[in-house]
C-alpha cells in the first residue's frame, strides 16, 4: 500500500479491514455453478458490520446463501460464516469473538475460503435431491 506521510496503526488496521473484506467478497462473488443462477451481495449490518456472499436460486425455488460476516462486537470483532438453504443451516461455522483486528481478519479469510470451497459440492448435492 502507498501512503503519503506517516500513517498511524488505526489507519493501517482500517486499510487491512477493507482489504480483507475485498478478498472475502471476491472469493464469494466468483462462485459459479453451470446449472444454478447466482448473484453476489454485500451489505452493511448496523451498527458496524459487513456481510458478504452469494445467493443461488435452485430450480425448485429455494435460495442457497453462502456468506461471511465481520462486525465490531464489544471489545473486539465477531466473525461468522456458513451456508443456508432458506432458513436451514447446511454449514454453520462457529461465530467467534476475536479481540484484535488482525486475528479477526485472518479468521474472515479462513471462513471465506472454507465457505467458498464447499459451494460446488453442496450445490451438486442439493440438485441431486431435486432430481
Amino acid at each position: 500500500m502507498i501512503y503519503a506521510g506517516r500513517v498511524d496503526g488505526e489507519s493501517l488496521a482500517a486499510a487491512a479491514l477493507l482489504a480483507a473484506l475485498g478478498r472475502a467478497a471476491g472469493i464469494l462473488s466468483e462462485l459459479r455453478h453451470p446449472f444454478v443462477r447466482g448473484r453476489p451481495f454485500s451489505y452493511v449490518v448496523p451498527p458496524a458490520g459487513v456481510r458478504t456472499g452469494a445467493t443461488f436460486m435452485l430450480p425448485d425455488g429455494r435460495e442457497v446463501t453462502f456468506a461471511v460476516l465481520v462486525a465490531a462486537s464489544g471489545n473486539g470483532f465477531r466473525v461468522e460464516g456458513g451456508v443456508t438453504v432458506e432458513d436451514e443451516a447446511l454449514v454453520e461455522l462457529p461465530a467467534r469473538h476475536v479481540p484484535e483486528v488482525r486475528g479477526a481478519l485472518a479468521l474472515l479469510d479462513e471462513y471465506a475460503a472454507e465457505v467458498g470451497e464447499r459451494a460446488g459440492a453442496l450445490l451438486d448435492n442439493l440438485l441431486d435431491e431435486i432430481v
